[in-house]
């Protein structure tokens, strides 16, 4: 309230709380400065779990807060960053929680590039810090081609291109149609999908990403993060087809090759049919000519052989007679053997029976014997002394615990005098007595009751309960 004596100069109804002003504020900017372009530097982004993104756009001589919806990014591709020189466009407001004046952002774009374009150089760095550009993740195409995997839409001509190629160039492969939207809301996410089951499948020998031709717009699943990592995850070599030869995506980096054309990536993934004719036919010439002249050289070494070869029943002869005298060689060799090996057995055998441990064991055994007969002895007389001990102590316990139990009887009869000698109910039984009121108080001073009040004496012997009827206070000297 204020005070009696303050005069107001003013109306109180011009009086505002906080809220009204804010209010008032808010209302007064929002009706009166209309939605405008902007062009700054952004500093201070944060975009908190929320989604929302909230920064300052400044330039020399000023800057102002700025917030930018979820709701409002959806047809944004890139993320600004502190540094950005953008162009907005903006709604003033006053945000009266805080009493901040902000801009409600509604649009951005970067300046001297697109927002696509922003978004592509964005993530193209992003993927080549992270590595997926390397060649060192690069794989090789297969030489042997039986089924070829094509990543695209059922509907264009690119399929038709691609099947027209490789009837006329390698028809032997297989062709398998992974059908899939390549253009509009939610395509990189069905691309990605396709890649990811072309790759699972485990039959494609290689895999064809491919499109047609258009603006970037029309190509923009082919730069969208999603597909750029199902292009890196998979195991089977792909090659990007996408656009003209002048278009280059996010996908033509990270796949194994790049063509220009879908029919130059029919080309890139098979072998000439007719360069395979070719090469075939040399093949063949060439393993004939070998054949013959190897055929050739073994009838020429053939005929050397038979020349030189002395006739079959002279050799066998020969062959036999080596082969019996061998054989006796061997009989006599192995008796010298067998007789020089029963000597050492024999000498061995009666070196074996001197050194016979069996009177050794014997001998062991009969120390062991006695040691047990020692060792019970000693633990019979150890008990026994253990005993006699344990008695001892026994006595010398009970003898202790009786001298201990008369010494403190004697204690405790001694502090019973001095209790006894101490206790109130002795000093009563010598005439005093003390005097309580009803509660059980201890009356001790005069001034603690009145005529009237009803007091308990306790003397030695009973109780006595009087009523007050005269106070007399005693003077201090």
């Amino acid at each position: 309230m204020l005070h009696p004596d303050f005069e107001l100069d003013f109306n109180t109804d011009e009086i505002y709380s906080v809220s009204d002003f804010l209010s008032l504020c808010h209302s007064t900017i929002e009706n009166n400065i209309p939605i405008c372009w902007l062009r700054g530097e952004i500093s201070n982004f944060s975009s908190p779990t929320s989604g929302h993104w909230y920064f300052s756009l400044k330039d020399d001589k000023g800057q102002v807060r700025c917030a930018m919806f979820r709701l409002s990014q959806r047809h944004i591709k890139f993320i600004p960053e502190n540094g950005m020189e953008v162009l907005l466009q903006a709604a003033p407001t006053l945000y009266e929680a805080r009493g901040d004046f902000q801009l409600i952002v509604r649009r951005i774009e970067p300046m001297g590039v697109g927002n696509l374009q922003a978004a592509f150089e964005q993530l193209k760095v992003k993927l080549r810090d992270e590595g997926l550009f390397d060649t060192q993740h690069k794989k090789h195409l297969p030489v042997e081609v039986n089924t070829i995997g094509v990543v695209s839409s059922s509907n264009g001509a690119v399929i038709q291109d691609i099947i027209k190629v490789l009837n006329k160039r390698y028809p032997f492969a297989e062709i398998l149609l992974f059908d899939c939207m390549v253009q509009g809301e939610g395509s990189a996410k069905k691309l990605a999908q396709a890649v990811q089951a072309a790759d699972k499948y485990g039959q494609c020998d290689v895999l064809i990403l491919a499109r047609g031709g258009g603006s970037l717009e029309d190509l923009w699943a082919f730069n969208e993060e999603i597909l750029a990592r199902a292009i890196f995850a998979a195991t089977t070599p792909i090659i990007s087809a996408i656009g003209h030869e002048t278009d280059t995506t996010i996908a033509d980096f990270v796949a194994d090759m790049r063509a220009p054309t879908p029919s130059a990536a029919a080309m890139l993934a098979t072998p000439d049919r007719l360069e395979l004719l070719s090469k075939l036919s040399k093949l063949h010439a060439n393993l004939t000519q070998h054949i013959q002249q190897t055929l050739n050289n073994y009838q020429q070494q053939l005929k050397q052989l038979s020349l030189g070869m002395p006739s079959f029943n002279r050799q066998l002869n020969v062959f036999s007679q080596r082969l019996d005298e061998l054989n006796t060689r061997l009989n006599y060799q192995a008796k010298i053997t067998l007789n020089l090996n029963q000597g050492k057995l024999n000498t061995l055998f009666e070196q074996l029976k001197q050194h016979s441990p069996i009177a050794s064991i014997k001998h062991k055994q009969q120390l062991n014997q006695l040691a047990k007969t020692q060792l019970n002895n000693h633990i019979q007389h150890t008990i026994a002394q253990q005993q006699l001990d344990l008695f001892n102590l026994t006595q010398t316990l009970k003898k202790a615990i009786h001298h201990s139990l008369e010494r403190q009887k004697y204690k405790l009869a001694a502090h019973s005098a001095g209790l006894h000698h101490l206790s109130p109910l002795n000093t009563l039984s010598r005439g005093y007595s003390i005097s309580m009121l009803e509660n059980n108080q201890v009356l001790d001073s005069v001034a603690q009751v009145k005529i009237g009040t009803l007091i308990n004496t306790r003397l030695g012997d009973g109780n006595l309960y009087s009523e007050v009827k005269k106070i007399e206070k005693f003077k201090k000297n």
